[in-house]
């Protein structure tokens, strides 16, 4: 059922007020926010906030409504979770309700820089941080556009408000509600700015592959002579940071479309994680930190106001968000041809992955399939130290339809374009966590430039006799020890039982995957 008359003329009579801002520019919607007692100024010039008790996604609150269009495509379980119609028109009424009696803001722009796919939002918010949260991640409309400008998706964001679960049939007193039928989106409960810039992801992921677009959860950043690379990963594993090279051209830092003609940025911002961040390790992310930014849960100095980046008494998901203009050299439009690599990257706790491997078009399939990596803390609600996940195709929170469909957008597309595919790890490196030390990111970044520009492949390759992909045995810039796992381990038996517990893992995941080719099968891991 799409969005009746009287659902939209309701919507537009609480749009209708006086106490509704549309369109506000940066400057005013810091000071709304100001005003408003939302935040702080940092010293950097970033707009500084607390999300409250949720400092990362949702996931178990986040919902789907069942409806007859969508029913049979989705891939309904514990990520796609159902919601009633019934019980979404409640929610959307109690939504309205809430809203209605409080100044708004409102932020009409685009999902997708490419002009023949993008999709026009909407969204409605109860604070003014949030409103420039998504002024500045997604894509920001010209004057000329404005007065066209109509909405296909609209987020309605009330923070402030709590479901009741016995009544609205729901876990919880948050809710992140998806109807792909009356394109709404409910965001309620929860302060944490990314669930709006997620579920326009989610929606993307359901939308694209019907018009034979793959979306995907990647960074993508562009060289001087045009060729392409895409960084696959899950939080935390590095797509923003080692997307950000000071010698190339910075697509985006998330979220993707590759279409007949190339690649596409969905957004016209960056979402970085900062925990740790330094002017020396990541420049161009530390400058693009100003004002105009904002900061989500970073410590301040009391006196100054001065940002402390180490400190993770907050969570050690502190973010940062900024347009992606704000990345010195960012390649506007945020478009690019066909990829010529493909990066896989995983934060490996068990410390037993190479720091790069090379994978053949099965094991592509295989690995992106699975998703492999540690989830890090803070990410979500609850985590609180690495745990082991397989996250199908880098991105399973934000996928309505099955893997499969993905995965084989993905397979075509290495296939038609000779796509070299890299798994690197940028976990750890001489034990599992809590022994071992987190990868070097100076020599993470030469391994990835060595892949990039192709030098890998003049060195010699060794299978993995576990995991069976292949394994350089000399990069420029990296010591040549740390290229094979086991040589950085002093305990040489604890290496092979993490190895084969994590082989194990990866099968017993594989094992719910029972549409694809044996080849894929067969590209696993030997148990």
């Amino acid at each position: 059922m799409k969005m009746t008359n009287t659902n939209r003329r309701q919507l537009e009579e609480v749009l209708a007020r006086e106490s509704v801002h549309y369109q506000l520019s940066v400057p005013r919607l810091v000071e709304k926010a100001i005003a408003r007692e939302e935040g702080v100024l940092a010293a950097n010039g970033a707009f500084s906030v607390s999300t409250g008790k949720f400092t990362g996604r949702s996931p178990k609150d986040k919902y789907i409504v069942y409806e007859p269009s969508v029913a049979d495509h989705i891939a309904w379980g514990s990520v796609n979770q159902e919601m009633s119609q019934a019980s979404f028109d409640k929610l959307y009424e109690k939504v309205l309700d809430y809203l209605n009696d409080r100044e708004l803001f409102v932020f009409d722009g685009f999902a997708g820089t490419d002009p023949n796919y993008r999709l026009p939002i909407r969204i409605v918010n109860e604070y003014a941080w949030h409103n420039l949260f998504v002024h500045q991640l997604f894509i920001r409309p010209t004057e000329e556009e404005l007065t066209t400008h109509s909405a296909e998706f609209t987020i309605l964001a009330a923070p402030g408000l709590k479901a009741n679960p016995s009544i609205d049939g729901i876990r919880s007193d948050t809710f992140i509600a998806i109807s792909f039928e009356k394109k709404v989106v409910l965001i309620g409960g929860t302060e944490y700015a990314g669930e709006m810039k997620k579920s326009i992801f989610s929606v993307l992921n359901y939308v694209y592959p019907f018009k034979g677009i793959f979306p995907m959860h990647c960074s993508s950043n562009i060289g001087v002579n045009g060729d392409v690379a895409l960084f696959f990963g899950l939080s935390g594993t590095g797509k923003t940071t080692l997307s950000a090279d000071p010698d190339r051209h910075l697509i985006g830092d998330d979220e993707h479309g590759w279409t007949e003609t190339g690649v596409f940025n969905f957004e016209g911002g960056c979402y970085a994680k900062c925990i740790g961040l330094s002017r020396e390790k990541e420049p161009q992310i530390w400058e693009a930190i100003r004002f105009g930014s904002v900061l989500e849960n970073v410590v301040l100095e009391a006196n100054t106001g001065k940002t402390d980046y180490n400190d993770n008494s907050i969570t050690e998901n502190t973010r940062a968000a900024y347009p992606i203009e704000y990345i010195s050299g960012a390649r506007i439009p945020s478009l690019g041809g066909h990829p010529e690599v493909i990066l896989f990257l995983t934060a490996d706790a068990s410390g037993v992955l190479p720091p790069i491997a090379k994978l053949n078009k099965d094991q592509a399939m295989y690995h992106f399939l699975s998703g492999y990596t540690s989830k890090l803390a803070g990410t979500e609600r609850g985590v609180t130290e690495p745990e082991v996940t397989f996250s199908a195709c880098f991105g399973a929170p934000f996928l309505p339809l099955r893997p499969s469909v993905y995965a084989e957008l993905l397979g075509k597309n290495i296939e038609k374009h000779r796509v070299r595919v890299y798994l690197v790890n940028t976990g750890w490196s001489g034990g599992a966590y809590g022994t071992g030390k987190r990868m070097n990111l100076a020599h993470t970044r030469a391994m990835v430039t060595a892949a990039i520009n192709g030098s890998i492949e003049q060195a010699e390759y060794n299978q993995d006799p576990i995991f069976g992909f292949s394994v350089p045995s000399h990069i420029q810039g990296v010591p040549n020890d740390i290229l094979i796992p086991k040589n950085t381990w002093e305990n040489k038996a604890a290496f092979d039982l993490k190895a084969s517990d994590l082989a194990t893992r990866f099968a017993k995941n594989f094992e719910k995957f029972d549409d694809v080719s044996e080849g894929i099968r067969l590209a696993g891991p030997s148990v």
